[in-house]
């Protein structure tokens, strides 16, 4: 079974609240909405951008349940939520989501930055279960329950 999206998250600028959205545009450099794609994210200035952020809604839950830090409302600052895949398994791949086609680009370890603007225990908590960072290849719409197909 290819994995699904269960969630999409943007903000127009970095340090905003993320906003639950049923439905994203992806195009050349990152999602229409989005502080990165926008040019407005915290990350922006160091040259530490990430067109597309991915992470795993199973370590969400964990998160939630073991660990207690509140990650159900787009705490996590990433873009996209999945269920069932392994985004580690994406590594090397492109791999279409709805409309779009993304490239796996790397790891996306949490910062201090995401704690600072949530609640302390959130970069220790995110800590190998911090998602992943993909380049958009083809632009498209990606919408909650599209498939997650590797190519």
């Amino acid at each position: 079974m290819a994995g699904m999206v269960d969630e999409i998250y943007v903000t127009g600028r970095g340090s905003e609240p993320m906003r639950r959205v049923e439905e994203v545009r992806a195009a050349s450099g990152g999602l229409e909405g989005d502080r990165y794609r926008e040019g407005t994210g915290y990350w922006t200035v160091y040259g530490d951008v990430c067109e597309v952020t991915l992470i795993e809604g199973e370590d969400l839950d964990e998160i939630d349940r073991v660990d207690g830090i509140s990650v159900k409302n787009g705490e996590h600052r990433r873009n996209i939520i999945t269920r069932g895949v392994s985004l580690e398994s994406l590594r090397g791949t492109r791999f279409r989501i709805g409309e779009a086609i993304l490239e796996y680009d790397r790891p996306r370890p949490p910062c201090k930055h995401v704690q600072d603007m949530t609640e302390p225990g959130m970069t220790r908590a995110l800590r190998r279960r911090g998602g992943i960072c993909a380049r958009v290849v083809e632009g498209g719409r990606i919408r909650t329950e599209d498939e997650i197909v590797t190519l």
